[in-house]
């Protein structure tokens, strides 16, 4: 069973004077397939980001996709335009603080109250040593009941 194709299409883009060819549209967007996106115009989110940009409220301008080739899958990316994209807003000491709490948060045993220094299991939220106090005590507990 194949999978479905985008066939070239000439039509008008929001970056380019003239039409460009496009593989169609997706969801009302020009769609791009991967390596056709001129790199110094369109970027993603990620690539934004790393570029210390952020998408400023502007709604994407096309649509990139990537065919998987092992899975068969295929993945769609939303592509800005670089120049609308506003700087990243630099963080301010109240988010800083409000972060580092989270962060501490997570890594506060529920038992024994200490920092182990490292990001506690989300199902339990104990320290290895209080960890398998429990395991141990409810392994204790069933052997006594299976005897």
């Amino acid at each position: 069973m194949a999978g479905r194709s985008f066939p070239w299409v000439l039509t008008e883009v929001p970056w380019a004077e003239g039409p460009q060819f496009t593989r169609g549209t997706y969801e009302g967007l020009p769609l791009l397939s991967y390596g056709c996106a001129p790199r110094d115009k369109l970027a993603t989110y990620r690539q934004l980001r790393a570029m210390g940009l952020r998408p400023g409220g502007q709604d994407p301008v096309a649509v990139l996709f990537v065919r998987h080739r092992a899975s068969g899958k295929t993945s769609f990316a939303s592509l800005y335009l670089i120049e609308r994209a506003a700087p990243v807003r630099p963080m301010t000491r109240a988010k800083f603080t409000a972060l580092a709490k989270a962060n501490l948060a997570r890594r506060i045993c529920r038992r024994c109250g200490r920092d182990p220094l490292y990001v506690l299991p989300t199902s339990t939220r104990l320290c290895w040593p209080c960890s398998e106090i429990t395991t141990t005590a409810t392994t204790d507990t069933t052997t006594a009941h299976a005897a």
